[in-house]
């Protein structure tokens, strides 16, 4: 699959909505351009890929929003909403908040999210100027997956 092909099926299963296979999104991830921390930074609204993985439908428990990226050392992982619909940084789940690094994953460097208060990273690649996809892994997953596979389009 090149870059052209994995943009076009990333978007259909984004329409589709509904149980979606990892080797799918793993096929389209492969494909992707990895991206630069100071690419990320801004407001960006979240998504998740029904994958069956044990996070799908936690983020919607708490209301999350998506990710805000003042700068690379200041990362509000989890804008969520409250009762009466505004944003604000959860930090009580994401136990703080985080910071973006390149790190390696899956032979490649490519801008990672790391949680100040877990062991979390969520990896991102881009998908076009306006559109991220991101798998989130960390100590707790196992370390051939399954992953939690997400999604970010930028505000703005």
């Amino acid at each position: 699959m090149d870059v052209s092909e994995a943009r076009a099926r990333f978007f259909v299963l984004r329409r589709q909505g509904g149980p979606v296979s990892v080797a799918e999104l793993d096929e389209i991830w492969a494909a992707l351009e990895t991206v630069r921390p100071e690419e990320l930074l801004g407001e960006w609204k979240g998504a998740d890929f029904d994958t069956g993985h044990p996070v799908n439908g936690q983020l919607k428990k708490i209301r999350w929003y998506g990710k805000t990226f003042v700068s690379v050392k200041d990362v509000k992982p989890l804008v969520c909403r409250d009762e009466s619909g505004e944003l604000y940084s959860n930090t009580v789940v994401g136990k703080g908040e985080a910071s973006l690094w390149n790190v390696e994953f899956r032979g490649e460097s490519t801008a990672t999210m790391v949680y100040d208060g877990q062991p979390v990273f969520d990896h991102f690649k881009r998908v076009d100027e306006k559109t991220l996809m991101g798998i989130m892994n960390g100590k707790k997953f196992p370390a051939d997956g399954p992953f939690f596979y997400f999604l970010l389009e930028r505000v703005g």
